[in-house]
This record gives C-alpha cells, sequence and structure tokens, in this order.
C-alpha cells in the first residue's frame, strides 16, 4: 500500500512538473496575428517604431494625447473602443500591438519587461513626431505593467492603471488556484523558475509594486471587485504603494473584464474627470488621495 501511495504520488508530481511546463510553454509563446486596416470612421494613420505597428488617432494639432496599451495575448484592436471615446473627447491617442502581439515581432511575451521598452518608444514617438506637450497612459493588465516595469515609469503627465498585477509570483498563484484550488498556489514556483530560462528574466523584475511609487504624477487604478485573475486586495496593495494624487475605482460586480465594455457610462466619466484634472488643468485640482470604494455603475 505504501509502494502504491509512493507511486502515485511519484506520478502527481511528474505530470504536475509536465502541466507546468506545458502552461509555461503557453503563457510566453507570441500572440501574432494579422490586425488589418483600422476601422474607417477612426481615420487612424498608420506607425511604425522599433518594428512595432500602431495606429495613431488625431483629434486635431493642439490636443493632449493618450498611450493606449493592451493586455497579454490581446493586441491594438482592444483599445478601439478607448480611441474612438477619447477622440469625442478631444483626445489623440496613440494604440499599438506591444512586441510578440499582432503584428509586431517578438519570441517570447515577457508579461511586461521587454513591453517596457515598447511602451517608453510610443511616449516619445508622440513626443517627437507628433508634438504632443501632454501625454497620459492608459495601460490594460500587461499595458499596465509596461508602463511601470524595465527602466521604470513612463515619462507620462498621468497614468490610468486596470487590472495590473503587483508581482509575478502573485498573478501565476491566483492564475493557478482558479483552476487547481489551493493545490494551485504551490505549482506556482515550478512557473516561476522557468521565467530565467525561458525568457531571461527573473520573477524579481515582474514587479510592478516595487516601481509604483516611482510615479510622481497622478495615476487611476481601476480594478475589478470580483477580479480572481489579480486580487482586489492585491490592487488596494498596489494603491497603497503609489504616490500622492491617486485615484481608486473598485469597478462593482466586475472580474478581470474590460471595464469600458462593462460599464461604459461609469468607465467614461472616470477616465474623462480623471484625465481632464491631470492633463487639462494648469494646477492639479483632485485631492492628493481620493479612494472611491465600489460604487454601482
Amino acid at each position: 500500500m505504501r509502494r502504491v501511495l509512493v507511486a502515485a504520488s511519484m506520478l502527481t508530481l511528474i505530470l504536475s512538473v509536465i502541466g507546468c511546463y506545458v502552461a509555461g510553454s503557453l503563457l510566453s509563446a507570441p500572440a501574432r496575428r494579422v490586425i488589418g486596416p483600422p476601422p474607417s470612421d477612426l481615420q487612424a494613420r498608420l506607425v511604425e517604431f522599433d518594428g512595432v505597428k500602431g495606429w495613431f488617432v488625431s483629434a486635431g494639432e493642439s490636443a493632449p494625447c493618450v498611450l493606449l496599451m493592451h493586455g497579454v495575448r490581446a493586441d491594438r484592436r482592444s483599445m478601439i473602443g478607448r480611441a474612438r471615446l477619447l477622440r469625442q473627447a478631444g483626445y489623440s491617442s496613440l494604440l499599438f500591438d506591444f512586441q510578440a502581439h499582432g503584428e509586431s515581432p517578438g519570441d517570447n511575451i515577457t508579461f511586461g519587461y521587454r513591453e517596457s521598452e515598447n511602451a517608453r518608444a510610443a511616449v516619445t514617438v508622440l513626443k517627437k513626431n507628433f508634438n504632443c506637450t501632454k501625454v497620459a497612459a492608459v495601460g490594460v493588465s500587461l499595458g499596465g505593467a509596461a508602463a511601470l516595469l524595465g527602466a521604470g515609469p513612463i515619462d507620462v503627465d498621468a497614468l490610468v492603471l486596470e487590472s495590473v498585477y503587483p508581482s509575478m509570483d502573485e498573478a501565476l498563484s491566483d492564475r493557478l488556484q482558479i483552476y487547481a484550488g489551493r493545490f494551485g498556489s504551490a505549482l506556482a514556483p515550478l512557473l516561476s523558475l522557468q521565467l530565467r530560462p525561458r525568457i531571461g528574466i527573473d520573477p524579481q523584475d515582474l514587479q510592478p509594486i516595487r516601481h509604483i511609487g516611482r510615479f510622481h504624477r497622478p495615476v487611476l487604478i481601476i480594478h475589478g471587485a470580483d477580479d480572481q485573475h489579480t486580487r482586489l486586495e492585491e490592487a488596494a496593495r498596489m494603491f497603497a504603494a503609489a504616490n500622492d494624487y491617486k485615484e481608486f475605482w473598485v469597478v462593482p460586480d466586475a472580474a478581470h473584464v474590460d471595464f469600458q465594455r462593462f460599464s461604459p457610462t461609469a468607465y467614461q466619466e472616470r477616465l474623462l474627470n480623471f484625465l481632464s484634472r491631470s492633463l487639462r488643468a494648469t494646477e492639479i485640482s483632485m485631492p492628493p488621495t481620493l479612494k472611491i470604494a465600489a460604487v454601482k455603475p
């Protein structure tokens, strides 16, 4: 009986290791695809920098600009709704495919690390090529992590972070628990150990929470109350680690979703009010710290 239990335990361990290896391959594999032309109503201009492909949507020569950064395994098309909303409100925008996503080259998804180089290059494009004197950024999940990781927070005047994980270890643990319960969190180290040999990045380099305090301009953190991919208490720690002039909007009943689609009216109000205070005013008029709890949209 003892031998049977030992054999069963060994088999479970072997299958777990194999499963984690396969999961690591799937998580870091490129998500490249043909995007095609932009919707005609956007009147978008094709942009390419450092091999990265994107669209610039103009709201006029003197309009402030917003950088739109998609989530993991998505592409610039997931940000079209935000680009439409922003142009109607008088903001130009740049939406692009991160490396290893959409039509941009790349061998592996790096969960925000190498993607941070794309984010910094995109800010430079907005300032130098399109003469944007005021720039904000909206980063969804991977996009928010890219705004903070690498050489540090990108040089923008305001930052919106949607569903951003505090550390890669927690992100892996949360996701494994969704599929395997408590046993899943025990497997998280097996995935973390693959990061360096697979993509050359240490898990310690994938901790947005260590960098958010270096961003000294207005930040809005948006998170779903029912998000299990990155838990609400983890988002609250991100908020606590941020500097003054910060807002926290917890979207009731929302999981790890597109908040604009989930609650369009409330999202529009929160985003545009934040951008207006942060970019259009000569002085920041919002209170130093504003935490918005789960208010019904």
